[in-house]
């Protein structure tokens, strides 16, 4: 049996989904985190369950809305399971109604049942489920309460009939009557074609036109909003028989807000948090455990470099071994402690509820410079990966203003560039770790929003989007999905660094070790790498000040991934000459390679340049062109030269004094 589960957004959807299935699908307290559907298999039962991206009605104004009602309406489920959110019955039944119009059994799961007290609300179940028509089971879905209740509902419901209720005023129930008696079609559908869906704009017949101009001159407004209102009236009418309030204190989420949203305070904290979020991760905690990784790392090198000598390897083959595989990927894995530490962060702050905070907070000033509130949805989920950032850009409503989106999107620091930014800042910024890369998101940030407004006013006029963001409860976070969520990112992380950096560091040690006549223990200064880094040396002249080939080919190969950029200076660095015995590889590079204005000038050209392959071929699939995706990879390339160089350059003018 196929099983769509449909909600609002920020009902908690993908918590029951992950509960129900077993899975781990992502979990973030603001509007927006699924965008595409999910699918998973019900543990004890077997059916196959869908995970719909978060809606407030089935009328096609967003792709989520889109996405979910061509699902209810062609995927044909056998059965629906709407979740609602118990503490905001009033707003969430808006689609139950809607629901309940369609082919499918229905059943309600008044989700966060255990809040109902705090809330001083009370809901009688059975008298819902009698006024509205279908099953109605209170559950918790982060406190996994009421869920074999649940099951069991659905293991009833298994061959269940539909029964569509009548719930308008009689004046429009007859024009409903009449348009499905007309064209034979459902009583969804009917409404639909009341309403004008463009769906359904083949069934504009007399008829529908006639019933349509009738009821807008009996009520003395638009269809959609007759509709709508009809079915506010009878929302308010079974609340009032099956929910009561009484009194309650003000909440804790209030007493918060009055902090966190304080129109004085609220910008400082949310820096404060930032600085702390990288203090933590890149700063006196990360850098503890990088220099304590990349020493395990070190030592088995030797270990197995010895072991190879013992066996009789040849020195290609040793070569190969440790100073391409290991010291390429190990340079990398190096990070995993800091990467986690701020994974660990970025949970605590989206399951928290203060993510969406965030959004409201920035939404004023976003709009100054013509972008919404959405954008920063996209910004948020950037700082995991660029790719699924990208691809939530779905949620902007705006066509141009998405694409200007996924153009900024990956200015945002993310997991693979925190590598970089964690061992310069450490190296060359050693007692300011924190604050450095602290500035290079506020950076992003400027430089998201100055870009911005350059393009809307010469390419993107009068386009932009009204944000309305939802603010939900605070909530204390769940241990157990942050610790899934966290240990997913990382593994993905090393599945990255075991595949794709694995790949790219054995290519950069080939193309060390030989010459174009494929000549073997050569110098560095003849081999192939070299020689095309030297070639190209001169356009990260502007920003470095000296023409490093090393520095180079290391920031092509962030194209591939960012994380590759370390990758490979560490690699290059082990066929150097001037390590000194002890120092680690990378340390013995960027003393080579860079002074501390470079460090930061070749750190932000990282940061703005073109993402990996892997966030190019998500642009290309969100902006829909091959034309565009080029465009875009120009602009931020260009874009990331130009103020790397004035960095450089800016700071050693101001470095002379």
């Amino acid at each position: 049996m196929k099983i769509a589960l449909v909600g609002n957004q920020n009902s908690g959807k993908t918590t029951l989904f992950n509960l129900l299935t077993g899975t781990n699908q992502k979990i973030g307290n603001w509007p927006g985190v699924t965008i595409e559907r999910k699918v998973g298999r019900i543990k004890d039962l077997g059916d196959d369950l869908v995970d719909l991206p978060g809606i407030y009605s089935l009328s096609p104004y967003t792709i989520e809305e889109e996405i979910s009602r061509n699902f209810v309406l062609d995927g044909k489920p056998d059965l629906i399971i709407n979740i609602v959110d118990a503490t905001s019955i009033e707003r969430s039944l808006y689609l139950t109604t809607q629901l309940m119009e369609l082919d499918t059994k229905v059943i309600i799961a008044l989700n966060m049942a255990d809040r109902l007290e705090a809330k001083g609300i009370c809901i009688d179940t059975e008298k819902l489920s009698k006024e509205i028509g279908t099953d109605v089971v209170k559950i918790s879905a982060l406190k996994e309460t009421g869920i074999e209740e649940l099951k069991s509902i659905i293991r009833r419901n298994k061959n269940a009939q539909v029964k569509s209720k009548e719930i308008f005023k009689s004046s429009l129930e007859n024009e409903i009557l009449k348009v499905r008696n007309e064209l034979k079609v459902n009583r969804f559908m009917a409404i639909k074609i009341l309403e004008n869906d463009k769906l359904y704009q083949k069934y504009q017949i007399a008829i529908v036109k006639n019933s349509r101009q009738k009821l807008e001159e009996t009520y003395k407004m638009d269809i959609e909003e007759i509709i709508a209102n009809l079915r506010y009236d009878y929302i308010v009418e079974i609340k009032n028989k099956s929910a009561k309030m009484k009194s309650v204190k003000e909440s804790m989420s209030d007493k918060l807000d009055k902090i966190f949203l304080n129109k004085f305070i609220a910008f400082p904290i949310f820096i404060a948090i930032m600085f702390l979020v990288y203090y933590l991760s890149v700063g006196v905690v990360g850098s503890f455990t990088v220099d304590w990784v990349a020493g395990i790392v070190e030592n088995f090198g030797l270990l197995v470099e010895q072991g190879l000598t013992n066996l009789g390897a040849s020195n290609w083959s040793t070569s190969l071994v440790v100073d391409g595989i290991i010291a390429g990927v190990g340079a990398v894995l190096g990070f995993v402690p800091q990467l986690t530490i701020l994974f660990l962060c970025i949970s605590i702050l989206e399951t928290t509820g203060y993510m969406s905070r965030v959004t409201f907070l920035l939404d004023k000033l976003f709009k100054k410079f013509g972008l919404s509130g959405e954008t920063l949805v996209p910004f948020i989920v950037g700082l995991g990966c660029s790719v699924p950032a990208i691809m939530s850009t779905r949620i902007i409503k705006d066509n141009k203003e998405r694409d200007l989106s996924i153009m900024l999107t990956p200015f945002i620091p993310c997991s693979a560039k925190l590598p970089i930014i964690a061992m310069f800042t450490g190296y060359f910024f050693a007692d300011n770790s924190g604050l450095v890369s602290a500035s290079l998101y506020f950076f992003a940030i400027a430089i998201i929003l100055l870009s911005a407004i350059i393009i809307k006013k010469l390419f993107m006029k009068n386009s932009g989007t009204a944000f309305i963001s939802e603010l939900p409860e605070y909530k204390l976070p769940s241990v157990k999905y942050v610790a899934r969520d966290v240990f997913d990112k990382v593994k993905e992380f090393i599945k990255r660094a075991g595949t794709i950096i694995l790949f790219c560091s054995v290519t950069i040690w080939f193309l060390l070790s030989f010459s174009w006549k494929l000549e073997y223990g050569i110098e560095v200064e003849d081999s192939i790498l070299a020689s095309i880094g030297n070639t190209i040396s001169w356009i990260f002249y502007p920003m470095l000040g000296t023409f490093s080939w090393e520095a180079a080919v290391s920031a092509i190969q962030g194209l591939v991934a960012k994380e590759q950029v370390i990758s490979s200076m560490s690699i290059i660095a082990g066929f150097a000459e001037e390590i000194e015995e002890g120092s680690m590889l990378f340390k013995s590079a960027a003393f080579k390679f860079f002074t501390p204005i470079s460090a930061y000038a070749f750190m932000v050209f990282n940061l703005f340049s073109a993402p990996c392959f892997g966030a190019i071929g998500a642009m290309k699939r969100e902006l829909g062109s091959t034309k565009k995706m080029l465009k875009a990879i120009a602009f931020q390339t260009a874009l990331a030269w130009i103020l790397a160089s004035l960095v450089f350059n800016v700071g050693t003018f101001m470095s002379s004094f």
